[in-house]
């Protein structure tokens, strides 16, 4: 009995190292496998940012060749301006010139000749030229007081500007847009005094028997209206006019 015990005890002596080094093992294995594991999702991680990596410089390069293509556009764009700014220069300066052969000078009226037509400056013309442009777009997007003030400026910084007669018309329509109807006489009959053939005659004078309507002058509004349907007869403003002649009861 005290013999197979002891056969017994030496088994299990000899086993438990078997045992122990067989669960070794198995931890190993499991830990190898997480590392395995660890290693496919780190593998995974870096393979997806590469792949972003070249995706956003690729979006860089395109977006480089964007900028590159509209930095020539803007080269365009900017040479056509310049093209534009000097054409505008040249036409004005072309359009000066003609008109003033069309103006006698003082020293022509003195002595019988031509006086000498003096140089122009491109910019100075340029800049009159969009001085009224810049008035007539306040009046156009129905800012009259703005209007009259640049309207103003403008004909006080060029009295002697080709725009004078379109300038004072379009600034007595601004004075009678507010209902300042006493400037705007004023202004109306001082242009005609000053440009009495000017292309806008008819429509001045139209405008003129307005004020003085609106002023309670009827008698003078009435004879403005008929001197309007005498002196142009044909005009679109006669016709208007026409229509406001009252007839003598």
């Amino acid at each position: 009995m005290l013999k197979q015990r002891a056969l017994l005890l030496l088994a299990l002596c000899f086993a438990a190292p078997a045992q122990a080094g067989l669960f070794s093992d198995d931890d190993a294995r499991k830990q190898i496998q997480q590392l395995e594991a660890r290693m496919l999702k780190l593998e995974a991680a870096a393979e997806q940012q590469t792949k972003s990596l070249l995706d956003l410089l690729g979006q860089i390069e395109v977006l480089n060749g964007e900028i590159r293509k509209l930095r020539g556009q803007n080269e365009e764009l900017m040479h056509g301006l310049q093209d534009a700014e000097k054409r505008e220069k040249d036409f004005y300066v072309d359009l000066d010139t003609r008109l003033r052969r069309f103006e006698p000078t003082d020293n022509a009226a003195q002595t019988g000749s031509d006086a000498a037509v003096a140089p122009v400056d491109r910019d100075d013309l340029a800049a009159e030229n969009r001085a009224f442009e810049a008035a007539y777009g306040l009046f156009r997007g129905g800012s009259h007081e703005n209007a009259v003030t640049a309207f103003q400026e403008f004909l006080k910084k060029y009295p002697e500007s080709v725009h004078a007669p379109n300038a004072n018309y379009w600034l007595g329509n601004a004075q009678f847009a507010l209902k300042d109807y006493k400037n705007a006489l004023g202004t109306y009959q001082g242009l005609l005094k000053a440009f009495p053939g000017m292309p806008k005659a008819a429509e001045v004078l139209f405008n003129i028997a307005g004020c003085l309507q609106e002023l309670k002058q009827d008698a003078a509004a009435q004879k403005t209206l008929k001197q309007l349907v005498a002196k142009y007869p044909d005009s679109e403003a006669a016709g208007k006019a026409k229509k406001l002649i009252t007839t003598p009861k």
